[in-house]
Parts: C-alpha cells; structure tokens; sequence
C-alpha cells in the first residue's frame, strides 16, 4: 500500500473520520448511503474515511491550521458491510458543516462533490440521504403536492390512479395540432397532458399559440364531460428565458407548468415553487438522469434525486415504470437491500414520496415510457396505488381507433385492475381495452 493511502489507516485519523452508531444524533447530522468499491490494495475502510475526510474537513495530511474545532466539521464512517468487491458504508456530515440558506447546490457539493473523482475508489455511489428535521424544514416543499392535485381534478373523495399522456411525436406538430391531439385525449378520459421534454419554444410550435390553443381545446373538452384537465406546458431553458417561457405560458391560461430538473438545476425548481405568482402545479421531468442513476456500482442513486425535487418543491416526478421501454433498474440487484434495487427500489423511492416528511407536501409519483393497457395491472401492482399517475404516449396515441380511444382503453384498463377484474374478462364489454389488447397483445401480462 502507497504512504498516502496507509494514511488512512493512522490511528489519529481513524479516531477522527470514524464513530459508532450509538454516537450519531440524527437530529445533528445528515446521514450518507454510499456502494464503495475500492482499488484492490485499499481497504473499505480506508476507502469510506477517505470519503469522509475530503467531503467534510477536506486533507489529506496534517496541516498546521488543524484545531479542535475544525475537528468538530469531520465527517464520521459509523457503518460498513462489505458486500461483494466493495461494501455499503454510512457517513455522518454535522449539520454545522451545512449552510441551510445555500439550499441543495450547497448540500451537493458535501455529499456528493469530489468523491466520485477519488484516486482510491473504482466506483462510488451515493445510495440515500437521511436528513434531519431542522435541514428539511429549511425549505417549503411542494405547493400542492398529491392533495392539491386531487383537488384541482375533483379525484380527492374517491382516489384513483390518475391517467396522463405525453403529445406524441415529440416535435413537428403545430399549436393547431397538438391542441387536436389534446383535445382527443381529454375527451377519451386522460387527467392530464403534457409536452415532452424537447419541447419548448421552437418556431414551429410556440409556447404562446401552443398554451393559448390547448388551453382552448381543453375548456371545451371540460364542457363536454365536466372533469378538469391539467396542461403541463415545458418552460425548460435557461435561466432567463425559462421565466420568459413562464410567463408567456401563465398569460395564456396555463394550469400547470413541466422542467426538466437536472436540465435546469435544483435551485431553479426550488425558484420556480417558492414564487408566489405561480400558483399551478410544478411537473417534473427527470430526463438526464439515467447518466447518474443507472449504473448499479457508480454515481447517484434516483432515490437522492427525489428527495431533493421533494424538498425543492416539485409536485410530480417521474420515478419508473416496473413494465415499459425503459431500461428496468434490475442489473446489480443483489448488491444492496430491496429498497436500493430493481423495481422494489422505485416502490420505496414512491412510498418516500407519498409518505410523511417532517411536513412538507407529498409529490405525485410518475410512471412514464412504454406502459399500453396490458401494462396497468403490473405498474399499479408493483408501483403502488391509487396515489399514483401513469403516462402514456405511444400507449394511448398508437391504439388502432386512434387517441380518443386509446385514452378510453388505459382508463378501462386501470378501472379493471381497482374493481380486481382480469383485463381479458373486462375486456369483454370494453370494446376500447379489447382492440388494444388484440392490437399490443396479451403477452406483458404478468
């Protein structure tokens, strides 16, 4: 072993950069999930403590500034279990480390900054994050959360699953057409529709005719049935034409507003929820994520990413789908407990968000890419229900009878899986769910 990394077994740093379990308050520290996979000639605990060490009082060596209170700041390893080539260690940061008005772009560069780039690791991933009351509190959270959805879609008495789609092609339809398009869903049963997220402002379909025409569209299709619909229209880009885009789509009539989060930054979300003249709905896009989220041995966990559009204010968010195109997070899944893994990983991260956090709104989990009525039942089962929204696009848009009757067939297929009968038997008497099944086939069902 070098002389640099043998530092981190000294017993002046061990004693430093460790604790027991027994030691950590968690009401005085935020507590670290990491998968650390090491080189080979560095062990898991030399590993975990050099973690601690950069992340909090950030040397690699004595230095002659050191005193008993910038001590105070160390991070502490206080859990390991080695699993595998690595382990999963937990790290305690003082919540004095912490400046509370810098929000996330602060609490990211602790918990997740220089770390990923360190000489003695292979891989990291940063797992979870516990917070602590004082922390969570320092931020407003979601306007209007699950609750406030419901009530904007009158589903608060007796909840469902509610049924969203995306404008599908993406780009290339005019405002006319997408309005067209949203009109069909609405009227075929759909609570919500939204741009995808490389949608914003291009010529070919700007956000003030886009707003003004589906916004249009859709107060007649409430007319026509009586159930409100929420428009979620991109406003994505940078900083200063994103609130021009807010805007112009809140001048136009706009009921809810989409980002793509990481797109734009923690901050930006955070900006956007906090602002009191926006009083819609917040949909958040997690587009990008999968650079961070999809290794099963590097990078960020989605479980973190969601607790932090939680904590930043977004309303909705898309978490996974358990049956659909996307990749299915399964590769890896012994490595850590269920509620880091596969598809059990994203119910928990869902449970996360529906649950109670120290009081702040719940956030509406989203499963979105690939789910056709044969997927409902497997989504709703696996996921969670009813607070729960599942999207489709080619889903609802590709059915043989066109939008208004796939729209129709997803909300066939979810009323079969609450009333507990079989999409075939259902089927039967719903001719909209029958040609979708013929159409996609029955084999998904499982």
């Amino acid at each position: 072993m070098s002389e640099k990394r043998e530092w981190y077994e000294e017993e002046f740093w061990v004693k430093t950069f460790t604790s027991t379990p027994e030691e950590i308050d968690p009401d005085r520290y935020v507590v670290c999930t990491y998968y650390v996979a090491p080189h080979e000639e560095v062990s898991i605990r030399s590993a975990a403590i050099n973690i601690a060490a950069e992340q909090s009082i950030g040397t690699w060596t004595k230095v002659a500034t050191m005193t008993d209170r910038v001590f105070e700041l160390a991070g502490k390893v206080f859990q390991i279990n080695e699993v595998g080539d690595g382990g999963v260690v937990k790290i305690a940061f003082p919540l004095d480390l912490f400046d509370l008005d810098a929000g996330v772009s602060h609490l990211l560069s602790i918990v997740a900054g220089n770390l990923f780039g360190m000489g003695a690791l292979k891989h990291v991933r940063l797992l979870d994050i516990s917070m602590p009351r004082e922390y969570v509190k320092a931020f407003k959270g979601p306007k209007f959360g699950i609750e406030g959805i419901r009530e904007i879609l009158d589903t608060d008495k007796n909840p469902r699953p509610h049924l969203g789609t995306i404008i599908k092609p993406k780009v290339g339809l005019t405002p006319k057409e997408t309005a067209k398009v949203a009109y069909e869903a609405a009227v075929g049963g759909v609570d919500f529709v939204k741009d995808d997220e490389t949608l914003t402002n291009q010529k070919f379909n700007p956000i003030e005719d886009r707003v003004s025409n589906v916004m249009e569209a859709l107060d007649k299709a409430r007319e026509e049935t009586g159930r409100n619909i929420l428009y979620a229209v991109d406003v994505t880009a940078d900083i200063g034409m994103l609130w021009k885009n807010v805007e112009t789509a809140l001048s136009n009539g706009a009921n809810c507003i989409m980002v793509d989060v990481l797109c734009v930054g923690f901050p930006v979300l955070r900006s956007l929820a906090e602002d009191p003249s926006i009083k819609v709905p917040i949909h958040v896009h997690r587009c990008m994520h999968a650079a961070m989220t999809r290794s099963s041995i590097h990078g960020i966990h989605m479980l973190v990413l969601a607790k932090l559009v939680r904590l930043c204010g977004g309303d909705q968010l898309h978490t996974g789908t358990a049956k659909g195109k996307m990749e299915q997070p399964g590769s890896g899944a012994s490595l850590y407990s269920s509620k880091y893994s596969g598809v059990k990983g994203i119910r928990y991260m869902n449970d996360f968000l529906r649950g109670d956090w120290y009081g702040l709104k719940t956030v509406l989990p989203v499963a979105s890419g690939g789910i056709h009525p044969a997927l409902v039942p497997s989504n709703l089962r696996l996921l969670g229900y009813p607070d729960i929204q599942l999207n489709a696009g080619g889903g609802i848009h590709g059915h043989p009878k066109g939008t208004r009757a796939g729209a129709k067939a997803m909300l066939q297929a979810i009323e079969a899986f609450m009333k507990g009968i079989p999409l075939e038997e259902y089927a039967k008497d719903h001719v909209e769910l029958r040609e979708a099944l013929e159409y996609w086939g029955m084999k998904f069902l499982t």
